[in-house]
C-alpha cells in the first residue's frame, strides 16, 4: 500500500481500497503467504487470529503504520487461500476487546459461522460479446424489463429438505427463463453477506463478498457469466444507508464508532435498529464507494439499484421532533449523505458510462436522477414509488367506485417526466402482510385474474421502465415467503398460464416496439387520446417513437364490454389489434375486433379520423397502424 494510497483513502478520495485493505494472498522476499490490513485508527493492538494460529489471539501482531491513517497491516507466511480469519481488536478505550471480520473480505464462512476467508476473485469470464454492447442494452433509450430475484426462494430443492439452489444450479434455469420470458435484465435483491438470511440482505456486513451461502464468488461471477451469455443484464441491490450491529460487523468497529455516528440521532436508524454511516468521515464514503466499485469491477454488474435513499436524506426520517439533529444551517436535509451520493454516482459513471444507477426514493426530492451538474443527485434513474402506491390503491378498488378515483390513474402524468422513472412492482408489495399481488384484486376468480392482467397492460403501455418481482408474472396465490419457493405449481391451471403468457408477449411486444421505450422519459413520446371518461373508468393515449410513429393504448377498468367506442387517432387507414389481454390465450373471455378496425372519417379528439372498438372487459389493448 502505497503513500499516494493512503492519501486518497484519508481524502476520501480511493475508490479500489478493496486493492488495497483486508486480505491479499501473494508472495514477500520470496515466501509465499497473506497481506493482512485493516482500518482501526483508536486500536492499541490488532492481532490476525485464525485456524492457520489456533485462533491465538497473540500470536500474529499487526503492525501500525507510520504515516497516521490507522491502517494496521502484516504480512503472514504460510497462509493462503481458504484460511479463516478475524482480526482481535484490542481498544485504547476502556479495554474494550472484540474479534472483528474482515470489511474488504471477499469471502465470509457461511453463517451462523461468522470468520472471514482469504479468497482470490481469479475468474475467466466469457461475456465478452455482452460486455462490448451493453451500453445499448443498458441506455435510457433500451427497452427495459427486469426481473427481480430473491435468490434463496426463487426455485427450491424439495427433495433436499426445501433447500435453496445454488449461483451454479441456478445460473442456467435463470437465464434460461428470464430469456424465454423476454425480459431484458434480472436485479437480485442483495446478495452481499449479510448475517440473517431473514432481513433478504438488506441488513448488509460483507459489502465486498457474495453470501457464501450459494457459493464461492467464483460462483456467483459464474451466474452472472451466464446471464450476460443469454442477453440478461445484472443489477444489484446495494444498501449504503445502514448496516447491523452484529458484534463482529463493523459496529463499534475500534472501540469508537468508527463507520456510524456517535449521536444515535444521527447514528442509529429506529425503523430497522441498525447503525446509519457517517458520510461526513472521508474513509467512510471510500469504503462505500470502492464497494460500489467493486461489483462494477470485478463482477461485470450492468447496474446499482441504491435501497432506501430517502433515509439517507433526510435527517428527520423516521424521527418525531426533537429526536433528529439539524444540519449547519438549521435544515432537515443531510447534507453530508447528499454529497456522498453525488460523489457515488459521479465515481460510477466516470469509470463506467454503459451502466445504470437507480434510486429507491420515497419522496418529492428534486432532480435525483438528473446529472451532478445540474443540480441533480446523478442516478441515471429512479423507482416511481407514486404511480406503483396510486396504481395498486386504484386497481384494488370493486370497478364499480372505481370511477370515484378516475384521477389516481390520470395523476401520475403530471410528474411523468420530471424523473427517468422505473415502474416498480418489487417484493415490498407481496410480503408484511400485504398479501400476493393477485389477491390484491377484487371479484371472482375470472375478474381477479382478468385484474391482473389489465394491471400489467396498463403498466407496460405507460411511460417508464418495468420491473417486476418474481411470481408475479404467474399471478401466484400465496404473499412471498423467503422460506418458500415461487409457486411454480399454479401454472398446471388456464388462468396462471395465462398470465405467465400475457407477461410474455407484453415483454415481446415491448422489446420489439421502439414507441413503448425510446422516449420514455420524454412528454413527446406520450399524448392523451381521453383521460375524461372517468364514468365507464376508461382511459386511451398513444405513446409514440422518436420517428413520431403511434401506438395506441386502451384500458377499460371496469367488467363491461364497452361497444361502439370511438377514439379519434393520428393516422388514417387500418389499426391492427397487436395484443389484447382478454384473449383467449390468456384465459379471456375473447371479446374485441377481430384482428384490428378502420378508421372513419368521423373527427373526434381533436383528429379528423376515429375507431370504433370494441373495449373488452377488465382489459389492456394495444393496436398500430398499418402503412
Amino acid at each position: 500500500m502505497t503513500d499516494q494510497d493512503v492519501y486518497l483513502f484519508r481524502e476520501g478520495r480511493h475508490f479500489r481500497l478493496y486493492q488495497e485493505l483486508g486480505a491479499h494472498p501473494g508472495l514477500e522476499n520470496g515466501a509465499q503467504g497473506t497481506w493482512f490490513r485493516v482500518w482501526a485508527p483508536n486500536a492499541e493492538s490488532v492481532h490476525v487470529i485464525g485456524d492457520f494460529n489456533s485462533w491465538s489471539k497473540d500470536a500474529h501482531r499487526m503492525r501500525s503504520r507510520k504515516d497516521s491513517s490507522g491502517i494496521w497491516e502484516l504480512f503472514v507466511e504460510g497462509v493462503g487461500q481458504g484460511a479463516v480469519y478475524k482480526f482481535h481488536i484490542r481498544s485504547i478505550h476502556n479495554g474494550y476487546a472484540v474479534d472483528k471480520g474482515d470489511p474488504f473480505a471477499y469471502y465470509w464462512e457461511v453463517s451462523p459461522r461468522t470468520g472471514s476467508v482469504v479468497w482470490d476473485l481469479d475468474y475467466v469470464w466469457k461475456d465478452a460479446a455482452w460486455m462490448s454492447g451493453r451500453h445499448e442494452a443498458n441506455a435510457l433509450h433500451a427497452p427495459m424489463s427486469i426481473y427481480e430475484v430473491h435468490l434463496g426462494s426463487w426455485r427450491r430443492v424439495p427433495e433436499e429438505g426445501n433447500r435453496s439452489l445454488t449461483y451454479r444450479e441456478t445460473a442456467p434455469l435463470l437465464a434460461a427463463y428470464a430469456r424465454e420470458m423476454g425480459f431484458t435484465h434480472v436485479e437480485f435483491l442483495p446478495v452481499m453477506e449479510h448475517p440473517f438470511y431473514g432481513s433478504w440482505g438488506y441488513q448488509t456486513l460483507g459489502y465486498f463478498a457474495p453470501s457464501s451461502r450459494f457459493g464461492s464468488p467464483q460462483d456467483f461471477m459464474y451466474l452472472i457469466d451466464v446471464l450476460h451469455q443469454h442477453g440478461i443484464g445484472v443489477i444489484l441491490d446495494w444498501v449504503p444507508s445502514h448496516f447491523p450491529g452484529d458484534e463482529y460487523g463493523l459496529a463499534y468497529f475500534d472501540g469508537t464508532h468508527l463507520f456510524e455516528h456517535m449521536d444515535p440521532r444521527q447514528g442509529f436508524h429506529p425503523d430497522w435498529q441498525s447503525y446509519i454511516y457517517n458520510y461526513g468521515r472521508n474513509e467512510v464514503r471510500a469504503f462505500l464507494i470502492s464497494s460500489a466499485m467493486f461489483w462494477l469491477d470485478r463482477f461485470h454488474i450492468d447496474g446499482l439499484r441504491v435501497d432506501a435513499v430517502a433515509s439517507m436524506l433526510y435527517l428527520n426520517y423516521s424521527r418525531a421532533e426533537g429526536e433528529w439533529v439539524a444540519n449547519a444551517f438549521g435544515g432537515k436535509e443531510n447534507l453530508e449523505a447528499i454529497a456522498f451520493i453525488k460523489q457515488l454516482n459521479e465515481a460510477v459513471y466516470q469509470y463506467y458510462p454503459d451502466v445504470q444507477t437507480t434510486a429507491e426514493e420515497s419522496t418529492d426530492w428534486a432532480m435525483v436522477s438528473r446529472p451532478v451538474y445540474v443540480g441533480g443527485l446523478g442516478f441515471g434513474m429512479k423507482w416511481n414509488m407514486g404511480w406503483m402506491h396510486d396504481t395498486l390503491q386504484y386497481i384494488s378498488k370493486d370497478p364499480l367506485f372505481r370511477k370515484y378515483h378516475h384521477d389516481q390513474l390520470t395523476f401520475i402524468i403530471w410528474y411523468a417526466f420530471y424523473e427517468n422513472f422505473v415502474l416498480s412492482i418489487s417484493h415490498d408489495e407481496v410480503t408484511h402482510g400485504k398479501g400476493s399481488l393477485a389477491g390484491k384484486m377484487p371479484g371472482d376468480e375470472w375478474q381477479k385474474n382478468a385484474n391482473l392482467r389489465l394491471l400489467y397492460g396498463y403498466m407496460f403501455g405507460h411511460p417508464g421502465k418495468k420491473l417486476l418481482f418474481m411470481g408475479n408474472e404467474l399471478g401466484q396465490w400465496r404473499e412471498w415467503s423467503h422460506e418458500e419457493s415461487v409457486e411454480w405449481h399454479v401454472l398446471a391451471y388456464p388462468y396462471h398460464r395465462g398470465i405467465q403468457r400475457w407477461v410474455k408477449d407484453l415483454n415481446a411486444l415491448y422489446r420489439s416496439s421502439p414507441q413503448l421505450y425510446d422516449r420514455d422519459f420524454s412528454n413527446e413520446g406520450f399524448s392523451w387520446v381521453d383521460f375524461h371518461d372517468w364514468e365507464n373508468s376508461v382511459i386511451s393515449f398513444l405513446r409514440k417513437d422518436k420517428e413520431g410513429r403511434p401506438m395506441l393504448v386502451v384500458c377499460n377498468f371496469t367488467p363491461a364490454v364497452r361497444e361502439q367506442y370511438r377514439l379519434g387517432v393520428p393516422v388514417p387507414g387500418y389499426w391492427k389489434e397487436v395484443l389484447n389481454s382478454d384473449s383467449e390465450i390468456y384465459a379471456g373471455s375473447n371479446a374485441g375486433n377481430a384482428g384490428g378496425a378502420w378508421t372513419e372519417p368521423w373527427p373526434s379528439h381533436g383528429f379528423d379520423q376515429s375507431l370504433r372498438l370494441i373495449i373488452p372487459p377488465l382489459a389492456a389493448v394495444f393496436f398500430v397502424p398499418q402503412t
